[in-house]
């Protein structure tokens, strides 16, 4: 069973998972990242691509991902960091990148080398999913890499049950239309849409990820889907205290409970 599949099936309540950019602070820092963060009890991992123009996020992994792509972080080097990273980690890792740094190394090459490192699953933004269907899906899962799929306040029902038909995992369920970054709470119009999707009984399970950066974002989160997703707030304390324990350790003190 992949291990994405797993988590979900052992634990159904209160997932945290982390995403940090690949790169950034010190390139070469990937796995000690990875290793610190399974060491504090994060459930699943997502290792961020850096890229030149990453629309979907806000202000802090932007500057992550310049930082990274001046540091000499590529793809070709990330898959190397990653290459022995199954040797002390067993929670779910998923790589989070744009479409064209991965059109650049080849999408087949790159599927091949996310099984070899033992990479669980990709999220790509920006992939529509009409064109994940016909192009890419048969090759993903040639070789078992689960593709994750984001929904928003926007998405359609229809478009909803279609991505719940098609793909295996999780939902991804970003928290609104805008780019990342950390919120201190969420509005009315945020959890009606929480609970909207709650109330469609999807097949596969929801997180939520976009402005999760305290314990009152986390709780709602985990009371409207299976756990959050923290990028922001996890790549700003990085950059403020380099040292991967120090800035894990913040967020959890900022999580309260979530250990």
């Amino acid at each position: 069973m992949n291990r994405i599949n797993q988590l979900f099936e052992t634990k159904k309540k209160d997932l945290l998972s982390i995403y940090f950019c690949a790169g950034y602070p010190e390139v070469d820092n990937t796995a000690e990242v990875i290793r610190v963060l399974v060491q504090n009890g994060v459930d699943m991992i997502e290792v961020g691509i850096p890229f030149s123009d990453p629309m979907a996020d806000g202000p802090e992994i932007q500057k992550a991902a310049s930082h990274a792509l001046k540091n000499g972080m590529s793809l070709h080097r990330l898959f190397e960091q990653l290459e022995d990273i199954r040797s002390v980690v067993d929670i779910p890792l998923l790589l989070m990148g744009y479409l064209n740094p991965i059109m650049q190394y080849g999408f087949e090459n790159f599927c091949r080398s996310c099984r070899e490192c033992g990479i669980d699953g990709c999220i790509v933004p920006d992939l529509p999913f009409d064109i994940y269907l016909r192009d890419y899906k048969p090759v993903a899962d040639k070789y078992a890499i689960k593709m994750i799929m984001l929904i928003t306040p926007e998405t359609s029902e229809e478009r909803i049950r279609l991505i719940d038909e098609h793909t295996d995992g999780f939902v991804y369920m970003v928290s609104s239309a805008a780019t990342t970054g950390a919120q201190k709470s969420f509005d009315e119009k945020k959890k009606a849409y929480f609970q909207r999707i709650q109330a469609m009984s999807l097949r596969n399970p929801r997180m939520i990820g976009f402005g999760i950066s305290n314990k009152e974002t986390f709780r709602l989160a985990c009371e409207n889907a299976a756990g959050a997703i923290i990028g922001s707030k996890f790549v700003t304390l990085l950059g403020e205290h380099i040292s991967p324990e120090t800035a894990i350790r913040k967020l959890l003190d900022d999580l309260s409970f979530c250990t």
